[in-house]
């Protein structure tokens, strides 16, 4: 099973840029895949529901608790309310605003709640609200 290339074959001289694209593609497709999940909150929140307008400005510090108590300040992890204090007021400090956010779950105790909003107001925010979700009317 021989094949004949006879005298006149010549060598190959371009490249192959077959496989090249092939690479390339598979890691646009992971990077689209991944990139999703590079945003999203570390901490999964079920925020309680209310009639109220969004807010639209991104130039705030958002205090984020999931129901079994663990803190975020922007996305910094910090392990109590005191190691909090600091990082929200370096936070506040970079922010021209001065708001804070608290996102708070639903499930979450009232307590935890108010000692992370008492933490809050010692940095002295210009003011502090409490995400929600959008009630749906006739709810």
């Amino acid at each position: 099973m021989s094949v004949d290339v006879g005298d006149d074959a010549e060598p190959i001289t371009e490249i192959n840029v077959t496989p090249l694209v092939d690479v390339c593609l598979v890691l646009v497709i992971i990077f689209m895949v991944t990139a999703p999940m590079m945003t999203q909150s570390k901490l999964s929140v079920t925020l309680p529901k209310a009639a109220t307008d969004e807010s639209k400005n991104e130039d705030h510090v958002t205090i984020t608790i999931d129901k079994d108590g663990k803190i975020n300040v922007n996305e910094t992890v910090v392990y109590s309310i005191a190691q909090m204090e600091p990082v929200l007021a370096r936070k506040l400090a970079q922010s021209d605003e001065q708001v804070v956010i608290i996102k708070a779950d639903e499930l979450l105790e009232n307590g935890t709640v108010m000692d992370v909003m008492e933490a809050a107001k010692k940095a002295k925010p210009n003011k502090i609200y409490f995400a929600t979700q959008h009630k749906k009317e006739g709810i």
